[in-house]
């Protein structure tokens, strides 16, 4: 009789990174709870979480690469799917050039180690421009303006929500996400906790969401006017003398141009468009500006917007000009155990270094805007796309306009997918190569821990062993990367040295590395008792703040710290480090980039702008993760959660009844969906989640087609964008309605 056993890890389904304690009997899973010595979330675990057990066993999981031959699609073996994907691809590379191909990166490849290891050896094989990823559909505006103002895109200013008396939160749902570019598992314990301490929450977002209900006041917020709102609390900062940078004082550029163009900001010339009170503006400013500490946090609403770029930006002005940037209960600089040294001081901004083929689009931090992946396909031409390998991606429903892009697929010469499903994207690809269970790959996660509110460190040991003929994903990837480099893989551990080597002779190159000047086969002879993902982390660690350096400091972490610590580490709570994180040309804060000032023309014209139409805008919900996990049928199960919110006076106006259908109308396309009355939104506007849209024909997706719902982003247009990072605008969209007769 076998006997059950129990593996801890990490969930990697959502940034939160819960512990798990996994209980299995031979190659089942049996139970999942949540690990209550994980030190980090302590127990708690969301149903997402709970879904891996499904996740694990389901049988739409695709376990043998496939290829595609006209519309049958056939299992081979994992030699004959690198050969066709090397006899298709080289010809188009040699013929059109690298930029030809193109990669999208979906979400889940940042959730996975092998891939945040694996992808870079990858695109410097193909050595292509054409990068898109998930990332110009949510977080880029913040990754660039982060950029602008600290010089890299890695220093992502995160709440010390455990130790702050005030939260302004904006266009940000975590209690349904589980937050976001903010690694905080059990928010609701946390926000509990705030309120325990005296300390306050306001949120404002167009939509009463479950945050929200349990804020100490909500706002509603007309969408896409944020950064009007934002602009006004600045105003009242200079006119009421409230400005007090305290000790960043001297380390900010800028102060001065900020207060001369917050001026025709009032609060006042804003109210009537953004739909707040102007003396609500006036005292939330004064609360910020008087609070022992407080934090202006925003999200996703805030970024998939017009003005996204802008909005992360005085995000951040304010939390400088209140004196709550890099100070404890602000928005503090995670110290993760895998950073490495700063190479040097300063450097560039990653913008507008080449442009995309058609609209002239520029880059931003080495990609282009995934809005413009369509019309780069489906455009004839010099430098047109006739090739693409996506990685954890569904583009296909989660780029606007996306009838669009999927029409765009079917004229592709060459499609390779890395996906575990044959989904709305994959169905498209000539070749799919299937990943393991997440239980069957170990994982670490390197870049939530950047974005994490203390300072963590849990690597996870895999579950089940691989089957017998399944590659991990690291194999995956660098067999992919030979066969699209024109050579066959004879022996992927001689590549993976080649990579190890090389990241272990630019660290020794780097005066600021605690190997600086270190022999390259003496660290590599300390590492070469792991292999593949493991020893990349191991290296990691030994040369992060917290290491042990490779010898120069013995009670240092390494990789078999964390495997002694199956729940975690706990390396402590944020600290102040600006001085070590600013990278700009200044050595300074530059609270006034260039480009972003140069967009306030562009954010006084929405002062005389008036909005007449519905506005649609998105929304979360705790059972679901984007598109991919509504296969799983405990995280589908219950009433359709896909449903258009109106609010019962717009209901009014068009005659609706709670439980019709209407059609819903924008430049791009129609759909028909089932309506709810609620007045959990503002008036004027519409909601409906993303994610959805399981109808299309050529998947194998059981449970998801069931419970397809409808796809929203056949209603947002890509034609519409944040102007400065490409990002694409997903809240905000006009739309008309229609009663289905």
């Amino acid at each position: 009789m076998a006997e059950e056993r129990i593996s801890y890890r990490t969930c990697p389904l959502c940034e939160a990174t819960c512990g798990l304690e996994i209980h299995t009997l031979d190659q089942e899973v049996v139970h999942i709870k949540g690990d209550k010595l994980d030190p980090f979330s302590r127990g708690y675990l969301c149903p997402k979480g709970y879904s891996l057990k499904e996740l694990h066993s389901d049988p739409d999981r695709l376990r043998k690469p496939m290829v595609r031959r006209g519309q049958e699609w056939q299992e081979v073996s994992w030699e004959e799917a690198f050969e066709e994907i090397s006899r298709r691809i080289l010809p188009i590379i040699e013929e059109h050039g690298k930029n030809a191909v193109a990669v999208y990166l979906g979400n889940p490849s940042v959730h996975n180690l092998s891939s945040m290891l694996y992808i870079p050896i990858l695109l410097r094989t193909l050595g292509t421009k054409s990068i898109f990823s998930a990332s110009t559909l949510d977080q880029i505006p913040k990754q660039l303006s982060s950029e602008m103002m600290f010089g890299s895109d890695a220093n992502l200013a995160i709440p010390d929500i455990d130790h702050t008396n005030y939260i302004l939160m904006l266009g940000a749902n975590p209690l349904a996400s589980n937050g976001s570019l903010m690694t905080a598992p059990n928010m609701r314990g946390r926000l509990k906790a705030l309120k325990e301490r005296g300390g306050k929450l306001v949120v404002i977002d167009p939509v009463r969401t479950v945050t929200a209900k349990q804020a100490d006041e909500h706002y509603f917020i007309c969408p896409g006017t944020d950064a009007l709102f934002l602009f006004a609390i600045i105003c009242t900062l200079f006119e009421e003398e409230l400005v007090n940078p305290g000790e960043l004082t001297d380390v900010i550029n800028g102060l001065e141009e900020i207060e001369i163009h917050s001026k025709e900001f009032t609060p006042e010339a804003v109210s009537g468009i953004c739909g707040i009170p102007s003396d609500i503006i006036r005292k939330i400013a004064r609360e910020l500006a008087t609070s022992p500490n407080a934090i202006v946090y925003g999200r996703m609403g805030t970024c998939t917007q017009l003005f996204g770029t802008m909005n992360s930006w005085l995000i951040d002005v304010i939390n400088v000009l209140t004196g709550n940037l890099d100070r404890e209960g602000g928005a503090m600089f995670p110290n993760p155990a895998t950073r490495r040294a700063l190479f040097k001081k300063s450097r560039a901004v990653r913008f507008n270094r080449f442009q995309s083929r058609i609209r002239e689009l520029p880059e931003v931090l080495g990609e282009l805007p995934a809005s413009c992946l369509a019309e780069e396909i489906d455009t004839e031409g010099s430098g047109q796309i006739r090739a693409l390998i996506s990685i954890a991606g569904n583009p296909a429903l989660s780029t606007p306009n996306s009838g669009r892009l999927q029409a765009a697929l079917n004229k592709l010469d060459f499609m390779v997918s890395v996906d575990c499903y044959l989904n709305e994207t994959s169905r498209h690809a000539h070749v799919i190569l299937p990943v393991p269970s997440p239980l069957e790959r170990s994982h670490y996660d390197i870049t939530f821990y950047n974005l994490a509110i203390r300072n963590i460190a849990h690597y996870s040991r895999p579950v089940f062993q691989l089957p017998e003929e399944q590659l991990d994903e690291w194999q995956i990837l660098l067999q992919l990367a030979a066969a699209a480099g024109g050579q066959k893989m004879e022996n992927e551990e001689l590549m993976d040295e080649m990579a190890i080597k090389e990241l272990i002779k630019h660290e020794v190159s780097n005066p600021n590395s605690p190997i600086y000047h270190r022999d390259i086969l003496e660290i590599l002879a300390m590492l070469n008792d792991r292999k593949g993902p493991e020893r990349f982390l191991d290296f990691y660690l030994r040369v992060g703040p917290y290491g042990d350096h490779f010898g120069t400091n013995p009670e240092g972490l390494h990789l078999t710290t964390l495997e002694d610590h199956q729940h975690g580490l706990d390396l402590g709570a944020l600290k102040p480090r600006i001085h070590e994180i600013i990278q700009t040309s200044s050595g300074k804060i530059e609270l006034a980039p260039p480009i972003l000032i140069k967009d306030i023309e562009r954010l006084k014209q929405r002062l005389e702008a008036k909005t007449e139409s519905l506005l649609l805008v998105g929304r979360r919900d705790l059972r679901s993760n984007n598109s991919w996990l509504h296969n799983l049928p405990v995280l589908v199960k219950g009433e359709d959660r896909c449903r258009l919110w109106i609010h019962p006076l717009d209901a009014e106006q068009f005659s609706l009844m709670d439980g019709e259908k209407v059609f819903v109308q924008s430049r791009t396309g129609k759909i028909k969906v089932t309506i709810h009355l609620t007045d959990d939104l503002m008036p004027g506007t519409v909601s409906l989640p993303h994610g959805w849209g399981h109808n299309l024909p050529g998947t194998r997706l059981r449970t998801a087609s069931q419970q397809a719902g409808v796809n929203v982003n056949l209603l947002t247009d890509e034609q519409i964008i944040d102007q400065i990072s490409g990002n694409a605008v997903l809240n905000g969209v006009p739309v008309t309605i229609e009663k289905v007769i």
